[in-house]
């Protein structure tokens, strides 16, 4: 980054915290893990793993000080079930793991792959050993989506990632039931022109709620000669009407620099699916896939990330 603006992320000395070859039975590659903290203080990583058919399922990697010493499930944790899922053909992905504390149990909304494209699916767990599955909640094509952790007024809302004619925004929804959903509306467009984040953004993390907002990390989507360039912005929604923003960064704060970020089998791509919070309601664990080939961990802390959006963001305008 320039001089001008600070370093928000710093990496992990140890990066990359997991590699296909930690794993116990034979995958081809690991990443784009979700992330959640458990009741004990147990870092959970429910990762996306790959196969060597090339279709991906969920693999839950469990640390005391969600750095080192991971203990990884010996099968799947939440392989995809395609004879009782049709959507699932072709695997699951990309998951994003939400605490709801009405419901006593967390929310993990994925990506299901099959022939008519990738889909947002949601399933619940008490204890990531069996899920409720729910099934299917956006139809193709429409993938990175989050669930908020409380209702909004007397509906949950999810944020989601639908690919449509005018490019691919950011879109929330409303839910009285977690299966039927309406009043959709983009809460943030990719902007247009010669920009990092033109045409295609995306949810990273599930929202981040803060005393100021919904604090949001996105990924743009940049196309150049040598192939795509996935680098991540900050953005920051009204509590009461999170449709509403109220600030969002013209600059990206965090993209691939590192060589396994930069090389593996998707090149140039930092892609969190999961953040935790510290005991100090402030400092954060970012976990990312880096090239689709690996997980890797950012820290920062929330008020860091605020205090940015203050100084160099602005209320959006029109794109």
């Amino acid at each position: 980054m320039s001089e001008h603006y600070p370093t928000l992320f710093h990496r992990h000395r140890g990066n990359p915290l997991l590699t296909a070859a930690d794993w116990p039975y034979p995958i081809h590659t690991v990443f784009n893990p979700g992330a959640t903290r458990l009741a004990d203080g147990t870092t959970l990583l429910l990762c996306r793993v790959e196969d060597r058919r090339g279709h991906s399922h969920l693999c839950a990697a469990r640390s005391a000080n969600g750095v080192n010493g991971w203990q990884i499930d010996a099968q799947p944790t939440m392989p995809a079930e395609p004879e009782q899922r049709p959507e699932e053909l072709w695997g699951i992905e990309d998951p994003r793991i939400t605490y709801v504390p009405e419901l006593g149990r967390y929310a993990v909304v994925y990506t299901s792959y099959a022939r008519g494209g990738p889909g947002v699916s949601l399933a619940l767990t008490e204890d990531f050993q069996t899920f409720e599955r729910v099934g299917v909640v956006m139809q193709p094509e429409d993938k990175d989506a989050a669930l908020l952790p409380h209702r909004i007024g007397d509906s949950w809302a999810l944020i989601h990632r639908p690919v449509g004619p005018s490019g691919a925004h950011i879109w929330i929804s409303y839910s009285s039931d977690l299966r039927h959903w309406g009043s959709h509306k983009v809460i943030l467009e990719a902007r247009r022109g010669a920009w990092w984040d033109a045409n295609k953004i995306g949810l990273s993390t599930p929202l981040i709620e803060t005393p100021e907002g919904w604090l949001m990390i996105y990924h743009g989507v940049r196309q150049t000669p040598a192939g795509c360039l996935y680098r991540l912005g900050l953005a920051l929604f009204d509590l009461e009407t999170p449709e509403h923003c109220l600030l969002r960064g013209d600059t990206w704060v965090f993209g691939p620099e590192e060589p396994y970020e930069r090389t593996g089998d998707v090149g140039n791509v930092t892609f969190p699916c999961g953040v935790t919070v510290g005991d100090d309601g402030d400092s954060l664990n970012m976990y990312y896939g880096g090239a689709d080939s690996c997980v890797a961990l950012a820290t920062s802390s929330i008020h860091t990330l605020l205090d940015w959006l203050h100084a160099y963001g602005r209320p959006p305008l029109d794109s």
